[in-house]
């Protein structure tokens, strides 16, 4: 062996004391399961959790090897449906007990809209698994399934109708209502969340409260239509002195489709007309909160907001980019051929890969709207300053009357 022997040993003596000393410490520790009380496998109730893995090929006298990839993942995702279920609903309680008026349960809300969308990505990621099966190994045991099909999956309809997909817009599954598809308890519980606000309900609420929007304040909506409008004609006058040419004339007709999308995003009747259709989903003034916020997002008051708005988008892309990804696996693994459960498969699923599916829309939509900085409004510091709610509905911020420790240079 090269090198210097001195060395060499001086290393391993190093090492062993080295070794010597950690073994020593992991020794301290006190195995307190040796006391009693609850362990590992009871807490997490793995005797049920690990026996649930039927195999219907097994119990036919054909065990199928890829028919437990297919159950294992299909559990996975009904319990990470259940937890979305369990932050939704978290959310929605905050929302609907009138928290939101303390903007100390901003954080939390927020912070438990991310973890869905981190769930969600999860589920994404986690056809990749199921894709490892191919379309003979899934052909070997598809018999053994029918009727069951996913579209039953009753945490997945009450999932979407508690975010708040539009019922007047969901595909019909084979020409019938999807509650059809339910019953008994599970009919019962879908009625039930069809009937609760939606958070997309709970959120317009919130965003009509945006401090702000208030005629005898800011008046943010007033001074924005004045300031397009004053812009708007200012180009028109620009381009109008410019020399005849075809580059005048399509400034002229992109500065008469601005024009015209900027009437109608101030056209309350319109807006009215459009959520009739279905084409919106925000009411007028909760458009107007959420463009403020976008507009305002760098703005302290308005950061936190902007991030849930932010988030909520993030739950319709990423429902939207899971739907895809089903609708790809079911396309490789059955083809043309009609589900399981009786729908047309493939084509079925492809029809819900639609914006008549996303939830928050409007949100999306917000980027039509969007204008160079000189044509918003300007805040002045000293004179706008946006209250954070909880300081005027909070007690705890104040030993005297609600409102009495507000300054009258603040509430304006």
């Amino acid at each position: 062996m090269s090198g210097c022997p001195f060395l060499a040993k001086k290393h391993q003596l190093f090492t062993s004391k080295h070794l010597t000393d950690e073994d020593d410490d992991a020794q301290k520790g006190i195995n307190r399961a040796s006391k009693g009380g609850i362990v590992y496998g009871d807490y997490l109730e793995l005797n049920k959790v690990l026996d649930a893995q039927v195999l219907q090929s097994e119990l036919k006298g054909n065990k199928i090897h890829d028919e437990h990839l297919f159950i294992i993942t299909h559990q996975a995702y009904e319990l990470w449906f259940k937890q979305i279920l369990w932050e939704l609903d978290s959310v929605r309680e905050l929302f609907i007990n009138d928290g939101m008026r303390d903007e100390r349960n901003m954080l939390k809300v927020v912070s438990r809209i991310h973890r869905i969308t981190m769930i969600f990505r999860l589920l994404v990621d986690q056809f990749a698994v199921l894709e490892t099966m191919t379309a003979m190994d899934f052909y070997d045991f598809r018999e053994y399934l029918t009727p069951a099909s996913g579209f039953q999956s009753l945490q997945f309809r009450l999932l979407e109708n508690k975010i708040g997909v539009v019922d007047s817009l969901r595909v019909p599954y084979n020409r019938r209502h999807y509650r059809d598809n339910f019953q008994g308890l599970d009919s019962k519980a879908i009625l039930k969340s069809e009937q609760e606000p939606t958070l997309l309900k709970l959120v317009e609420q919130w965003l009509e409260r945006t401090p702000g929007l208030e005629t005898d304040g800011f008046d943010f909506w007033g001074k924005f239509e004045a300031n397009v409008d004053q812009a708007l004609k200012c180009e028109k006058q620009k381009i109008e002195k410019m020399p005849e040419s075809e580059t005048k004339q399509e400034m002229l007709e992109d500065l008469s489709k601005q024009t015209e999308l900027f009437t109608s995003l101030f056209d309350s009747k319109r807006h009215e007309h459009l959520l009739s259709k279905g084409d919106r989903r925000l009411s007028f003034k909760a458009l107007q909160g959420a463009l403020m916020i976008n507009f305002y997002r760098e703005e302290p008051r308005f950061q936190v907001p902007f991030q849930l708005l932010t988030s909520l988008m993030e739950i319709d892309t990423l429902m939207t980019k899971w739907r895809y990804n089903h609708v790809c696996m079911v396309h490789r693994m059955i083809g043309s051929k009609a589900g399981t459960g009786g729908s047309s498969g493939y084509h079925y699923l492809r029809s819900t890969v639609s914006d008549r599916y996303k939830v928050f829309v409007d949100l999306f939509n917000l980027a039509t709207y969007l204008v160079p900085r000189s044509w918003i409004p300007k805040l002045n510091p000293n004179i706008h300053k946006f209250l954070y709610t909880a300081e005027c509905y909070d007690s705890s911020y104040s030993s005297s009357s609600s409102c009495s420790s507000c300054s009258s240079e603040d509430s304006e």
